[in-house]
């Protein structure tokens, strides 16, 4: 397809104007025009449809010290954004900082917010079900609170459901040559292995099916939310062999990945390691 890019621009002609709104078509045809085709489609750069909305799905347990980082970052993203706050029953004070974040007012054109609590602590998988069987958006992605996630990656990973290519995207960590904190070695041993494990049951050649960042149509949570039975990590596992088993269409995408030590507040434990070997075989096996 031919593009009008220009190898470069007269101190004369300056830049083009960038008034427009981010992931508009005018936006995209001014990024073309300066970059060429070839660089926004790398950089990650397309024409969002109209009234598209994202839902974004963040569990919250006990992350008072980084949720206002976080969710500055969230809102930050240049998207038309849902995002939905699940507090299981936080005992730091995070709590009281979401009562005061709902009853804030907004005239956010961008950013709408909406807050739930659980009355006792269920786990991380009950927190994103409650989640995703509130959002309203065109698509929905799950954001961990703790900042080892970057939310400026998600447009990216959102390219291939808005060009119609993918129903679920994972954002893998090991793939590709994004920024990855080196930390704990057994961990990482441990992740390849459960995601080794569950490919052998799914028959998928995942990379990192433990990835927080998970992406999906509305159309697929239609179809998956109802039957999750999964409150802890053993949610990411059965979430992967229910898409799976449905055959919709996954890609995997590279992403960066900050991960924190237990003593920065991590929460995976062995015990959420043997759990997610039963939740594979559970669900790899039968619905």
């Amino acid at each position: 397809m031919a593009t009008d890019f220009k190898p470069g621009l007269t101190e004369s002609e300056g830049p083009p104007e960038m008034s427009a709104a981010p992931f508009s078509l005018e936006w995209y045809e001014r990024m073309r025009s300066l970059l060429g085709e070839a660089a926004c489609r790398s950089l990650g750069y397309y024409v969002l449809p109209d009234g598209f909305v994202l839902s974004i799905v963040m569990p919250v347990y006990n992350e008072r010290n980084t949720l206002p980082e976080i969710l500055d970052r969230v809102r930050a993203v240049p998207l038309k954004k849902e995002i939905v706050l699940v507090d299981d029953c936080s005992t730091d004070g995070t709590r009281d900082l979401l009562e005061e974040y709902r009853g804030r007012e907004s005239d956010d054109p961008l950013n709408t917010l909406s807050v739930h609590f659980h009355d006792v602590n269920r786990g991380k998988g009950a927190a994103v079900r409650t989640g995703l069987s509130r959002v309203t958006g065109n698509a929905a992605i799950i954001q961990d609170a703790d900042l080892e996630y970057d939310p400026a990656e998600i447009p990216r990973l959102l390219q291939p459901i808005v060009e119609g290519r993918a129903d679920v995207v994972f954002g893998s960590r090991f793939l590709g040559d994004q920024p990855h904190r080196v930390l704990y070695f057994w961990h990482s041993v441990g992740n390849k292995f459960l995601t080794l494990l569950s490919n052998c049951f799914t028959n998928l050649n995942l990379t990192d099916m433990e990835t927080c960042y998970k992406l999906f149509t509305k159309e697929v949570l239609d179809e998956v939310v109802p039957h999750l039975k999964q409150d802890r990590f053993g949610f990411e596992p059965e979430v992967t062999a229910r898409i799976a088993r449905r055959r919709f269409r996954i890609f995997e995408m590279s992403v960066s990945y900050h991960g924190r030590t237990y003593e920065q507040g991590k929460k995976i434990g062995w015990k959420d390691g043997v759990k997610a070997l039963w939740c594979i075989v559970r669900y790899g096996v039968a619905e």
